[in-house]
């Protein structure tokens, strides 16, 4: 059986890729990747604690978490999408369709 302290590291290594992503990089497909990084390694982190605690608290915030994903996925790629198009971009420092 596997320690779970091996779990929560890997967690915080993968969490750790997902902000420096994050940070360093300028395109917005991998700014998303980067939150989809993060978010996983919670998940591991959750089902890590859970399975450690013997309760099933950790798989439901699982659930919780992925729908959540799932719907900033959908509704994320949308916007990504049609900036992309509007703007001829992938670039986050010109995506200034915001300002007035």
């Amino acid at each position: 059986m596997v320690p779970t302290s091996y779990y929560l590291i890997l967690s915080s290594i993968l969490f750790g890729l997902g902000i420096v992503a994050f940070v360093f990089k300028r395109n917005i497909i991998t700014l998303f990747m980067a939150i989809e990084l993060m978010l996983n390694a919670v998940n591991l982190a959750f089902v890590a604690f859970g399975q450690a605690l013997g309760k099933p608290d950790g798989g439901v915030f699982v659930l919780f978490v992925i729908v959540v994903a799932a719907a900033e996925a959908a509704v994320g790629l949308g916007i990504i999408i049609l900036t992309a198009r509007n703007r001829k971009s992938l670039n986050v420092e010109r995506m200034d369709l915001m300002k007035l």
